[in-house]
């Protein structure tokens, strides 16, 4: 089979839709070496490199192509489809092309969530209509949607009436690369390199509202008097991360939460590499992870594979991932944050039993499961 992807961000993203798409090719590409893996990418990136003997990087020929990419990406690459003798396509995050029904090559695409339909208030309204037009479109003329949760199946039912015979569960993995031990040498070297305290609880993600940054600042302020542990936050934002800033400020907890996209040297990305990652997780106290919304929860994941304890919510998919091994609040309660920061700091039992727990539960979402659910989803179409 030729399996082409829209692979955007498996080149370009540096986050959780460029993990997601790097991870799921290199299994596929790994596990089933008897397919060939065409990855549609609209501009060079210096940033990835996605190897194996079966995988082909396809940019777009022609001056056309090359002067209009998104064009490209969003409608012409159907020639280059029907070119390589494409048998089946993936969009990996939300979209396929249009018209591609009437090409004869089957398709697969990949909702990761619907937040925008359940909180538009946190986008602007022109994003909120381009996002309705595009999923929409793309759930109703692919052959198949592949859902990363059960939450977002039931939003995609809910949303855009889609049959729900349609709709597949594919819970994903994470890079493998999490269920290594780091080594103490290791943790030190990475410890130095982000300038990371000895003790720290964790946070890693975007800084938007609904990922609840500041109801975790304002749990380190309850706990100000008990517990002086300060906070990583790996990741960034723009309105919301000034709200969360005016509160660290107001309530004196500059030194209690470290932003480590304002500590990177010139040259830096702003992110942390992915390879050293699981470091960074094994290094920490707990992820803090008491989000509103999700469609998956990845951090959740990758903090279960690496043995680190987690906080997270007791809402949305968050459960479905974290399972019997979480630690679980109401993300609007900071009362109950800081309570679940106590315990896991205090109660070296309670580690030991999530450590233990997190890492069996993290084994229903192994990459041979993940892998073998998504071929098994292909070959439910071609």
């Amino acid at each position: 089979m030729n399996i082409g992807f829209d692979a955007k961000r498996a080149y370009h993203n540096k986050t959780g839709l460029g993990h997601f798409s790097r991870t799921l090719v290199s299994l596929l590409s790994g596990h089933y070496p008897e397919h060939q893996y065409y990855l549609f990418n609209p501009k060079p990136s210096p940033a990835f490199k996605i190897n194996g003997s079966n995988i082909h990087e396809i940019l777009p020929q022609g001056i056309a192509g090359k002067l209009f990419r998104s064009a490209w990406r969003s409608s012409w690459v159907k020639k280059d489809l029907k070119r390589l003798k494409i048998d089946l396509y993936h969009g990996l995050s939300h979209e396929i092309p249009v018209g591609i029904q009437n090409t004869g090559v089957k398709s697969v695409v990949t909702i990761h969530d619907l937040i925008h339909e359940r909180h538009p208030e946190q986008y602007n309204l022109i994003d909120v209509k381009i996002y309705h037009k595009k999923f929409r479109y793309a759930c109703h003329h692919a052959d198949k949607i592949m859902a990363i949760s059960q939450q977002t199946k039931k939003d995609i039912i809910e949303f855009y009436r889609i049959p729900e015979e349609k709709v597949v569960v594919c819970y994903q993995s994470c890079d493998p690369v999490f269920a290594i031990q780091a080594s103490d040498e290791e943790k030190e070297k990475v410890r130095i390199k982000y300038d990371l305290p000895r003790e720290f609880f964790l946070y890693i993600g975007a800084i938007v509202e609904r990922k609840n940054l500041l109801n975790i600042c304002k749990a380190f302020f309850l706990l100000r008097n008990e517990l002086n542990i300060p906070l990583v936050v790996a990741g960034d934002g723009t309105r919301y991360k000034q709200q969360v800033k005016d509160y660290i400020r107001q309530h004196n907890l500059g030194d209690r939460i470290i932003f480590l996209s304002e500590r990177q040297k010139p040259g830096d990305s702003g992110f942390i590499a992915m390879t050293d990652l699981p470091a960074v997780y094994q290094s920490a106290i707990a992820l803090l992870y008491p989000s509103f919304f999700e469609g998956f929860g990845a951090p959740v994941m990758e903090a279960l594979w690496s043995r680190l304890p987690v906080i997270t919510s007791n809402v949305s998919c968050l459960p479905e991932v974290g399972g019997p091994a979480a630690y679980y609040v109401d993300p609007n309660n900071a009362g109950e944050i800081a309570e679940g920061m106590k315990k896991v700091y205090t109660d070296k039992e309670l580690v030991k039993t999530m450590q233990e727990k997190g890492w069996q539960h993290a084994q229903h979402f192994s990459p041979d499961k993940y892998v073998v659910s998504v071929m098994d989803l292909y070959k439910s179409i071609w």
